[in-house]
């Protein structure tokens, strides 16, 4: 069983409070990310963000297949970090931390997922050429997105 990790980290020259609102509440989720991917939450947006919280949504990342995504949100340390796992969706395993902390001039965000990919050595075969790269352009996507949104980090912020 093959299971991957990707981590990705991005400064943005914003207060932890503003950081946490944004990132924390579901509805956001579709300006972070990209238009052609169709995101759409069916259910599961019209609280604050809960241990124990379902989220429904669509998403067709490949193919403009629509695929069914089901995430829980399994942990909150409120402005610290929040999980969340998929129950139902494309991948075997989805499991996504994101952290947050203070920084000099801003906050550092800091996502760490582990995920497996269904279909055995299938998935493997598939994952350096279709999974991994789409995973990085989202990230891509997501991160000049929040520079967009709030700007971008420099040193001199201090």
């Amino acid at each position: 069983m093959k299971i991957y990790t990707l981590k990705s980290k991005q400064n943005l020259p914003i207060s932890i409070e503003e950081a946490w609102d944004f990132l924390s509440n579901p509805k956001n989720l579709k300006t972070i990310t990209p238009d052609y991917m169709g995101f759409n939450i069916l259910s599961g947006d019209d609280k604050p963000m809960f241990s124990g919280q379902i989220i429904q949504y669509i998403v067709t990342p490949i193919l403009s297949i629509p695929t069914k995504w089901v995430t829980e949100i399994t942990h909150v340390q409120d402005k610290k970090y929040f999980v969340d796992e998929q129950r139902f969706g494309p991948y075997s395993l989805w499991h996504h931390k994101h952290f947050l902390k203070k920084i000099p001039g801003g906050v550092e965000m800091e996502d760490i997922i582990d995920y497996k990919i269904p279909m055995g050595i299938l998935g493997q075969i598939i994952h350096p050429i279709l999974v991994k790269p789409k995973l990085n352009e989202i990230f891509d996507y997501r991160r000049k997105k929040l520079v967009e949104l709030f700007g971008d980090y420099k040193i001199s912020n201090l």
